[in-house]
């Protein structure tokens, strides 16, 4: 188990039935870096991950 699977699985825990956009999603992850800026090259990663997931369908 990699340190970050327990939040995660926090994550999951705590808020896995709440329905939340991508938006709002967008936002947080704003207001994260604006709060942690050490952070913002992970966040970017993982944003631009998410946002290009579909894209491996193409690929294939």
């Amino acid at each position: 188990m990699y340190f970050t699977d327990r939040g995660i699985e926090e994550l999951a825990q705590r808020r896995g039935d709440e329905e939340v956009s991508l938006g709002w999603l967008a936002e947080q992850l704003r207001l994260f870096v604006d709060l942690n800026p050490d952070f913002e090259v992970p966040v970017e990663r993982l944003a631009t991950w998410l946002a290009r997931l579909d894209d491996e369908d193409e690929d294939e």
